[in-house]
């Protein structure tokens, strides 16, 4: 992403596109679980923060021109044979430099501290005191809580530093070299279970970088407009478009960049939940006027799904099938020569960074893409997290319900449709029973308090019931509603009691072939959110 430059005047750095990035402070990542989350709290301080692997070269560091560094912690120990380390030379930048953690004891071994492993190891919340604050913690308490995950220990700083903090096993639990810009806590100032957390980045960023704070996601939006127009030129492009927030929001910044270049194509699958189609075809057909290709495919796909009862094979075969119906319609439309893609953040680093080829190898929004089918791609997101898409699409207009809609499977229905065949008459049953969850979690104020919720239909399993003073046998509805910050990990949602005793009682009146309805408490592990 390249963003304005500061009125500092402060040069920014060149980006893969030739444009300029200011005030960024990239985290180098040791391995450590909340390396991502360090960046992200970066970002939600107002500054611009990219996750690199610390074998990124020095050259590449150099060429961005950060406002400062952050070594992020990790499981190894800084003996253990092949730890990871940095070149020295990466201290001499002239930036500052923090290290958190793993980061921290890299940091001062490099420096000439000593660390060694603890009698006793520090993990979860520990008491801190704050022995000498100097400017990195000045103006915090002298006693208060941070979480810790260690079993390595710096017990003297490094030559030049002064000591700051300990707890209970860690003798030097933060240290600073002010002369030289360098500073190391043992602790996690990114999670919430550091209270002070916020305040010590935030002294960081602004105090000892220079920052200004004034990043946000809806700032991007004019400046990868431009960045968009200098990438596709007068060239076509297309877009495969859907319906949830990351293409749509990705097809709405290009269109508002290159206009009626653009053509999305959304397919209907017929796998979608309800009235889900004419959504997204009136918001961006009608109220956004973007160029669209909506193709109605349901009787196509279901055809390939016949007698399909594996999860994975559904997989195969919607994806392959969306690749064909794709395929048709990029000819028709000339074979644009742009793909644009909802490629966020999180894709990236998960694919190791992303600075692989120009043409569809892994990640993407439209099922499956082969690799002889070749785009240039746009991926005007692939910069930003989830939430931050979301703000970017408020910016543009786009209607809430779109900015909020919760994740949903490429597959679609056809994998909540589980341990049968994926029949039409299944599909309404499953399409009328979601509608009567979302909006009864709607009506209650919930929906954005939900990572996800959803409902499943064991197609193979019906039961007993009485209604009417007559014997029923039908299916069983299961609600799964789960809360989580990124997916990883999710924990069963605790709905009100009335609310679900609403949801089954509707369900069970509105839609005849259903008899009982449950709930799924499966946390995520040992379950998964999706059941297939």
């Amino acid at each position: 992403m390249t963003l304005p430059l500061a009125a500092t005047g402060q040069q920014g750095a060149s980006d893969a596109a030739g444009g300029t990035r200011a005030q960024e402070v990239l985290v180098l990542d040791f391995g450590g679980q909340y390396s991502q989350l360090i960046a992200r709290r970066v970002r939600e301080c107002g500054v611009f923060s990219e996750l690199l692997p610390h074998t990124v070269p020095l050259e590449e560091i150099r060429s961005r021109s950060p406002r400062g560094l952050i070594l992020s912690g990790g499981p190894a120990s800084v003996y253990a044979d092949g730890a990871p380390r940095f070149a020295a030379e990466l201290l001499e930048l002239g930036v500052p430099v923090m290290g958190i953690c793993y980061g921290m004891q890299v940091m001062a071994l490099e420096l000439g501290g000593r660390v060694e492993p603890a009698p006793v190891g520090e993990f979860g919340r520990t008491r801190l005191t704050v022995r000498e604050p100097g400017r990195l913690l000045a103006g915090l308490p002298e006693e208060q809580t941070c979480w810790m995950s260690h079993r390595d220990t710096v017990f003297d700083a490094p030559p030049g530093s002064a000591a700051l903090a300990s707890s209970g096993e860690s003798p030097v639990a933060a240290f600073e070299d002010t002369a030289r810009g360098l500073y190391g806590i043992q602790f996690h100032p990114e999670v919430v279970h550091t209270p002070y957390g916020t305040a010590i980045l935030k002294t960081f960023l602004e105090d000892i970088c220079g920052c200004d704070m004034s990043w946000s996601p809806a700032s991007v939006v004019e400046e990868q407009v431009e960045r968009i127009r200098a990438q596709v030129g007068s060239e076509r492009v297309i877009c495969g478009l859907s319906g949830g927030v990351d293409s749509s929001v990705a097809a709405l910044l290009v269109h508002r960049a290159v206009g009626e270049q653009l053509t999305c194509v959304f397919v209907d699958h017929g796998l979608m939940r309800k009235n889900e189609g004419e959504q997204v075809i009136a918001a961006f057909r009608d109220t956004f006027h973007v160029p669209l290709v909506a193709v109605q495919a349901e009787d196509r796909f279901l055809a390939r799904l016949t007698g399909v009862t594996d999860p994975e094979t559904k997989r195969k075969i919607i994806g392959e099938e969306f690749i064909r119906v794709f395929e048709e319609q990029a000819r028709e439309l000339g074979n644009p020569r742009f793909l644009v893609q909802g490629t966020l953040y999180s894709d990236v680093i998960e694919s190791g960074g992303g600075h692989g080829a120009a043409t569809i190898k892994s990640h993407h929004n439209v099922g499956g893409l082969p690799e002889d089918l070749e785009f240039e791609l746009v991926e005007p997101l692939r910069a930003l997290f989830k939430d931050e898409v979301r703000q970017v699409g408020s910016e543009l207009g786009m209607p809430e319900r779109l900015v909020w809609r919760q994740p949903f499977p490429g597959p679609g229905l056809a994998i909540r449709v589980v341990g049968g065949e994926v029949t039409k008459e299944r599909l309404e049953i499953l399409r009328d029973a979601d509608f009567v969850l979302q909006d009864e979690i709607r009506t209650a104020g919930l929906y954005r308090e939900l990572w996800q919720s959803f409902c499943v239909l064991p197609a193979g399993l019906r039961t007993v019931g009485v209604q009417g003073d007559e014997r029923s046998y039908g299916y069983v509805i299961v609600i799964r509603a789960v809360t989580s910050d990124d997916a990883m990990t999710a924990d069963w949602a605790r709905l009100p009691y009335d609310l679900l005793e609403t949801i089954a009682s509707r369900m069970i009146n509105e839609i005849p072939q259903v008899n009982r309805v449950t709930l799924d408490i499966t946390s995520k592990p040992p379950g998964t959110i999706e059941w297939e």
